[in-house]
């Protein structure tokens, strides 16, 4: 699972990283959001469908399908599940045609300590460089405003070792050299779901942070500093 994460990167640096372009239209406004909480907006790679060149935009967190009456289905839909996405019909339509890399600096998980307390930690790249989620998008129109909405999730699939400890679920990483052939327009039985596999647990760590990451409302860079304590130890199997 993947319910929370940080985007701290500029869209320039954003764009670098993605070999992605940045439209005109794109919010010139940048807070770098260490505390991404679901329904918010958020950078988001995609292709652009007329010039075939990949796109920086903003997007919604909780995908709404096409097809949906409301946008409520959204609570539900932050991830989406590696194994049922070409079954599913949430998000069969979207695998097929409209993929997408979430950038991400960092996520967080918590760890159950005991029935009323579990301890969050922060994972990240070991040589902290921006990554990419996995991820799916839907575009989604107000029949009364007219309006239309971008929205996406978040794939998830099975946790490496160094996840384990903390849920049976983490988010799908994509390496570099696969940002291609994902965003890349495929049919079955031809699409990418091979690399919705659990990322190296070797190139990546992970560190104790405070529970004021537990509040959306929280949100500065300290969430990300390791936590104090005579019992806090970074987290590490490598």
């Amino acid at each position: 699972m993947c319910g929370r994460y940080v985007s701290r990167a500029d869209k320039q640096r954003i764009a670098e990283t993605f070999g992605a372009g940045i439209p005109e239209d794109y919010d010139p406004d940048f807070v770098p959001d260490y505390n991404v909480a679901p329904q918010t907006m958020q950078p988001v790679v995609r292709v652009d469908s007329d010039t075939g060149r990949r796109e920086l935009v903003r997007m919604r967190w909780g995908l709404v399908p096409f097809w949906a009456k409301d946008t409520k289905i959204a609570y539900s839909t932050i991830n989406a599940r590696a194994e049922t996405l070409t079954t599913s019909s949430i998000f069969r339509e979207a695998v097929k045609r409209r993929r997408c890399l979430v950038p991400a600096d960092a996520f967080y998980e918590w760890q159950t300590i005991d029935v009323k307390n579990k301890q969050p930690y922060a994972i990240a790249m070991k040589d902290e460089h921006l990554f990419a989620f996995a991820g799916l998008w839907d575009r989604w129109r107000d029949k009364q405003s007219g309006n239309w909405l971008d929205t996406y999730t978040i794939v998830t699939t099975d946790p490496n070792e160094l996840m384990e400890p903390f849920h049976d679920r983490m988010p799908a990483i994509l390496a570099p050299q696969d940002y291609q052939r994902w965003l890349a327009f495929a049919e079955p039985p031809n699409l990418p779901i091979d690399l919705l596999r659990p990322y190296p647990a070797e190139e990546m760590k992970t560190w104790k942070v405070g529970k004021a990451v537990g509040n959306v409302r929280n949100n500065s860079q300290e969430l990300l500093k390791p936590y104090e304590s005579e019992s806090a130890q970074t987290l590490s199997l490598f």
